[in-house]
């Protein structure tokens, strides 16, 4: 439960937020981002928390920058929406973790995706619709929706919708991952220095 791991999975969230603004705004996703982000979902039984995201550092920098960005005293200019999207992620974990039916309906449904891995590709049209519809179908009902600011031009394409709802399932799966790592919402508040002081010093490795 150290407060390197705690980092690591909070910027994993805070990436997945990220990525969802980018998209919605920008029609902007890095596809080996967006693939690892999809593989974090079906890696259930990983060695440790980077393990989850290909073993590298650099792949989750842009959350590590979002980090020092979002909790640092150096930024005057917090982005609300960006902390709207965590916040919300955090919530919808929450309310997971309390039901036990929702729990393994999930489970069962994660299972089915990495036995369509043997027929599609990760970032396929098919994956990301199958990763869509658990967030829709499953995590989506449990708290007030999450509304996604953007271009309505962009957010109407229905590849879009699918990679967004795709990245917050990612997102979610983070915040279990920083749950099981030992974060709480009074983590953020009490250790926010030392997490955003963890991951300046993760940044400069990269």
């Amino acid at each position: 439960m150290s407060i390197k791991d705690q980092t690591l999975t909070f910027a994993a969230i805070c990436q997945a937020a990220f990525m969802v603004q980018g998209i919605a705004r920008k029609n902007h996703c890095d596809d080996e981002l967006l693939k690892l982000m999809l593989s974090s979902i079906t890696n259930t039984n990983p060695a440790n928390p980077l393990d989850v995201y290909g073993n590298d550092l650099a792949n989750l920098k842009d959350g590590l920058l979002m980090i020092v960005a979002q909790l640092g005293d150096n930024n005057p200019k917090k982005d609300p929406e960006l902390t709207r999207y965590i916040v919300s992620l955090l919530n919808l974990e929450r309310r997971l973790k309390s039901k036990s039916q929702t729990l393994a309906e999930l489970g069962a449904r994660i299972e089915q995706c990495k036995r369509q891995l043997d027929h599609y590709d990760l970032d396929s049209v098919n994956m990301l619709n199958s990763m869509a519809s658990i967030y829709t179908d499953i995590i989506s009902p449990l708290a007030a929706k999450i509304q996604i600011a953007g271009e309505p031009d962009i957010l109407k394409q229905v590849g879009n919708q699918h990679r967004i709802r795709s990245l917050l399932l990612s997102g979610v799966r983070a915040t279990v991952l920083w749950r099981q790592m030992g974060g709480k919402r009074r983590t953020i508040l009490f250790n926010r220095r030392k997490i955003v002081v963890t991951a300046q010093e993760f940044l400069k490795q990269i």
